[in-house]
């Protein structure tokens, strides 16, 4: 080749390079999360967001955060607060700003490219967390920072930064020797492809499943308004002129609470018992067996006897020891009221003349009638006076009684789906908080269950206040036709539920993202969400939102009387069945030998030993328990009732004044709902309440008998 062609390749070589760069310039410029989200109070840019703008966003989040690692590794300057511990935090905005809508999204409204994205995100970012939480260098800084803490006069958040930061690099593995931190490393990278295996075959089983009703006389014994929305989810399938009952619970639940044909009962309820335990391509036994075992050698290699030992360590109960104490105490007050009830569904069974024996499909509809005949409560009449809108205006009047807030909603903010609802929260001057999302009903794209995430949590920069962008995410009954959504009681509470979360991460007032809000220890998270729930059952505050759908008029007095008098009704099997789901996560969590581990014969073990009788089902049986493999709760299913003891007994501090007393809201709001994890829970809890909780408002509150009650 001649010199002069030579050149020519080369200033042709440059030139494609120069217009590959420019290619790629112009495609950042176009990604949503290059630049400031053009949006009101840059929520995320969902109108413009496409699935191809996330894996460039993550990969360039992935390679900013390296970059800032190094540069606080190569810090020629001593180890500081500020030039290690504030840094780290801060690190990282990209990945977390593509993250948020990434995952959230995953949950809530995903499709076929969102899961592709998901597997070959999972081992990217198992790697670069791993990157960070094995650097060596990094966390000799960290560690020098905390072996002086004491000559450094930090704050009390400061410290709680540090603390959280130095465990966090321990509890991740900087201790250990290279060739265990290349162990830890496959485990952390298959467990986060197990998890999303997990959440997927959960779905599909989940969507695969109808029961279509083409007979109405199997419809027996359904409420009209059951009738109407199962025909026409029916017609949304091409299926005009039948039924259509799917195993989300919106559609499940009511089949089951009213419907007279027991055969039909049992088919649905086993179909929602066995989801992923079907011995085909969505089956979880074997990836329910692998996520136990990689987490008992993951805590093995980190020094515990177990993954609750392990998972424990930074909660309020610290070890499984004491959660099981906890969890024991309570099965054996609840196990005997249980099988009162037991006694008298069969009663009711005997009385209309039948002689089979009660099964857990039984349970709903033999329930529903027994409560009708002891309080005169039927709940498809209850449900007449919960429209969704007439509960959603109830709760902002309560939260804007509570603490001076108030929503505004906002048809300018994008959203994710047309369902969605945008408002803005303000304080009762009219300063901004932060956004609420608000997504009610289910759909094939989005898991079943309720929850509460962030798009954005709450922090400060440079002394300016970085306002969250929260969302609840339900699957509710949904309206049809002229009829809006009719929410049972329980939907009610779900919804007061998530708001209380919602609350915890709106009126955040944290220095750190790492600590702000919801980023408290699991049994410490429910405490916010649980209070609410309160509110929604006082016959003073029902009165003021729940109002008859068509007529407008006030629930009854008589019909709260009945509600109120029917509080401990079916409590034996409200409390046996998330307990014995709480002890069967521990028992996955506790074991210290997987060999030949089969995820039926040890879920049956573990309820033989407890001496769950079969009537009842865990809450959550292991194929399809997503709080604990695909969600945030392994080992920490139990925080749900340890924090109820914390709610009961802080809603007494209400009512020993008023529902509503502002000093006793304020104090609520600015020692649990602004603190987020910035100050040990316990020590939070007793500014607020001024002692340590007491048991017995939990006691109280579920009808059970006095027990040890020594937490």
């Amino acid at each position: 080749m001649r010199l002069r062609d030579t050149m020519m390749v080369v200033v042709a070589a440059g030139s494609m390079l120069s217009a590959c760069n420019n290619l790629q310039e112009v495609k950042e410029v176009k990604n949503p999360f290059f630049t400031e989200y053009n949006t009101p109070y840059q929520v995320p840019d969902f109108t413009n967001i496409k699935n191809d703008d996330y894996l460039p966003a993550f990969e360039k989040g992935i390679e900013e955060q390296q970059k800032e690692i190094a540069e606080i590794v190569n810090n020629s300057q001593e180890p500081t607060f500020q030039n290690t511990i504030e840094a780290l935090d801060k690190s990282g905005q990209l990945l977390t700003k593509v993250s948020n809508v990434f995952f959230n999204l995953q949950s809530a409204n995903t499709n076929d490219t969102i899961k592709v994205i998901a597997k070959t995100i999972a081992p990217l970012l198992s790697k670069h967390h791993d990157d960070i939480n094995l650097n060596k260098e990094l966390f000799e800084r960290v560690k020098s920072i905390y072996d002086n803490r004491s000559s450094l006069k930090l704050t009390t958040e400061q410290n709680s930064l540090l603390d959280k930061t130095y465990k966090g690099f321990v509890r991740g593995g900087a201790n250990l020797q290279e060739s265990q931190k290349d162990s830890l490393r496959n485990i952390n990278k298959e467990l986060s492809l197990l998890s999303l295996k997990f959440g997927d075959n959960l779905l599909n089983e989940t969507n695969a499943f109808q029961l279509v009703i083409e007979n109405e006389e199997d419809l027996s014994g359904l409420p009209e308004g059951v009738k109407s929305a199962t025909a026409q989810a029916a017609k949304e399938e091409n299926m005009e002129g039948k039924w259509l009952f799917t195993l989300h619970k919106p559609s499940m639940v009511p089949f089951l609470q009213y419907a007279e044909n027991r055969d039909l009962r049992e088919q649905i309820y086993k179909a929602y018992l066995n989801r992923a335990n079907n011995n085909n391509e969505s089956d979880n036994n074997q990836v329910v067996a692998q996520i136990a075992t990689l987490r008992l050698q993951k805590a093995k290699l980190l020094g515990y006897n177990n993954f609750a030992a392990y998972s424990l360590e930074p909660t309020m109960a610290k070890t499984p020891e004491k959660v099981n104490e906890l969890l024991n105490k309570l099965w054996k007050a609840a196990l005997p009221k249980a099988k009162q009830e037991v006694e008298a569904l069969q009663a009711m069974i005997k009385k209309e003349g039948n002689d089979f024996k009660l099964e857990s499909w039984d349970w709903w509809y033999y329930t529903e009638k027994l409560k009708k005949e002891k309080y005169s409560i039927d709940a498809s009449e209850v449900r007449q006076y919960f429209s969704l809108d007439n509960v959603r205006n109830g709760l902002f009047d309560v939260v804007n009684k509570l603490y001076g807030i108030k929503l505004i909603k906002r048809d300018d903010i994008p959203v994710y789906h047309p369902e969605v609802e945008a408002y803005e929260v303000q304080e009762v001057n009219g300063k901004h908080v932060g956004v609420l999302y608000m997504d009610f009903f289910p759909r094939a794209s989005k898991r079943g269950g309720a929850w509460m995430t962030s798009y954005r949590k709450q922090y400060k920069e440079n002394g300016t206040n970085i306002t969250p962008v929260i969302s609840i995410v339900c699957n509710f009954t949904k309206p049809t036709g002229d009829t809006p959504a009719l929410l049972s009681f329980d939907e009610v509470e779900t919804f007061f539920h998530e708001f209380g979360h919602a609350l915890h991460g709106l009126l955040s007032d944290c220095q750190y993202e790492t600590l702000s809000g919801t980023s408290v220890s699991r049994d410490f998270v429910e405490l916010p969400s649980q209070i609410l729930e309160n509110w929604a059952g006082e016959g003073s505050v029902m009165r003021n939102f729940a109002k008859h759908y068509k007529t407008g008029e006030p629930i009854p007095a008589e019909l709260i009387n009945k509600m109120e008098s029917a509080a401990h009704f079916n409590q034996g099997f409200a409390t046996v069945e998330y307990l014995a789901a709480s002890i069967l996560d521990m028992d996955w969590h506790t074991v210290t030998n997987t060999d030949d581990l089969d995820a039926a014969k040890f879920e049956k073990k573990a309820m033989d030993k407890i001496g769950l009788i079969p009537e009842i089902a865990p809450r959550y049986k292991s194929t399809y328990f997503q709080h604990i493999f695909r969600g945030g709760y392994a080992a920490g299913y139990y925080s749900y009732i340890w924090s109820e003891i914390l709610d009961a007994d802080a809603f007494d501090a209400f009512k020993e004044t008023t529902l509503f007393d502002k000093e006793t809201a304020n104090s609520f709001r600015k020692n649990i709902l602004e603190k987020g994890g910035s100050e040990d829970p316990m020590e939070l809890y007793k500014k607020f309440r001024g002692r340590e909780p007491s048991i017995e408002p939990l006691l109280r509150r579920r009808g059970l008998r006095p027990i040890d009650r020594n937490m």
